[in-house]
């Protein structure tokens, strides 16, 4: 093998190497964030419910904590922010705007990443309780009755339906590399 040769494959094996970790550190970089965004925006919920004045995570945040989310048995809990936009996604669970809030007559529907806040949903049970704090220092209990898995432009939530109701969503199917058309929608009633 001549050294013109031997430079190039040692080349294009330094670039592959390169794109390589690029593509590791993007994906750890996404699931850190995650991570650190919910000790920041922890800090700030506990803030908002201390001090009731609405606290956001960061100067620059277009969103703010509004709730948080915990699975009983699962132990798993996230904060939850205001609106469904992809940037308030990519830090935690959005409560929809345009639903009730938690613990209020009607639908409340929250829906996360499957990959980050809302990776325990594929862990819940019939049965299973969630607790949700709001950030006016109010909590309910809901108790998950069942889920369906759907079409993402798929109508069927009544969010003026009787009682008090709670319904998280997110991407289906749990294992998937990439977004498809598919919901996962875990269904809760308030319990007293």
């Amino acid at each position: 093998m001549s050294v013109l040769a031997r430079r190039v494959s040692l080349s294009f094996g330094l670039i592959a190497i390169i794109l390589g970790l690029t593509l590791a550190g993007n994906g750890v970089w996404i699931k850190a964030k995650a991570v650190v965004a919910q000790v920041l925006l922890e800090r700030a919920f506990a803030e908002t419910v201390k001090t009731g004045v609405p606290i956001k995570a960061w100067r620059w945040a277009d969103t703010r904590p509004v709730a948080r989310i915990r699975s009983e048995r699962l132990g798993d809990s996230a904060i939850v922010l205001a609106g469904g936009s992809g940037e308030a996604m990519a830090f935690g669970p959005g409560h929809l705007s345009g639903t009730p809030r938690p613990g209020q007559p009607g639908t409340a529907v929250i829906a996360a990443h499957r990959d980050t806040h809302f990776r325990f949903l594929k862990h819940l049970r019939r049965g299973d309780e969630l607790s949700i704090e709001r950030d006016d220092g109010m909590r309910f209990r809901f108790q998950v009755s069942g889920y369906n898995i759907v079409r993402w432009d798929t109508p069927g939530i009544d969010v003026t339906a009787d009682g008090h109701n709670l319904v998280l969503a997110t991407c289906w199917p749990f294992e998937a590399k990439t977004s498809g058309p598919l919901r996962y929608v875990v269904h809760a009633q308030m319990i007293e």
